[in-house]
């Protein structure tokens, strides 16, 4: 397995499929590194050099925040959010859905209100005694 950033990526996969094990690293920007860092993305993992690994996790590391750095940001941003007490903080801090969804009818797993599915309601027959 090839490690790149912290993460495993398998080997049986496509490089640019396996670049999307990473948080932050979706198809359009595992395309983009991988034209930045002129390998081709029919590639396997397991077929890549270890020169080839060092190049894209410089590459990462130069132009993108990924993994721990973004989660980190996102974190602080929302506990801004919360601190200045904007109604985004409110909601993000009640665990309710923050860009203007409605909760009337959805989001019932958010809310808590998970319903159970019933059964046609009848009774079995009585068993003989």
């Amino acid at each position: 397995m090839a490690r790149i950033i912290g993460v495993n990526i398998p080997d049986e996969k496509r490089i640019d499929i396996g670049l999307l094990y990473i948080y932050g690293i979706g198809p359009s920007l595992a395309k983009k590194i991988l034209e930045g860092c002129n390998i081709s993305k029919d590639k396997k993992v397991k077929d890549l050099t270890k020169e080839d690994i060092n190049v894209i996790k410089e590459y990462i590391e130069k132009n993108f925040k990924v993994e721990g750095d973004l989660r980190r940001d996102i974190m602080v941003n929302v506990k801004r959010l919360k601190d200045i007490g904007s109604w985004r903080g409110h909601r993000h801090s009640k665990g309710l859905p923050v860009r203007g969804q409605t909760t009337r009818i959805n989001s019932r797993t958010v809310r808590g209100n998970v319903r159970k599915t019933v059964g046609s309601g009848r009774k079995g027959a009585p068993a003989p005694k």
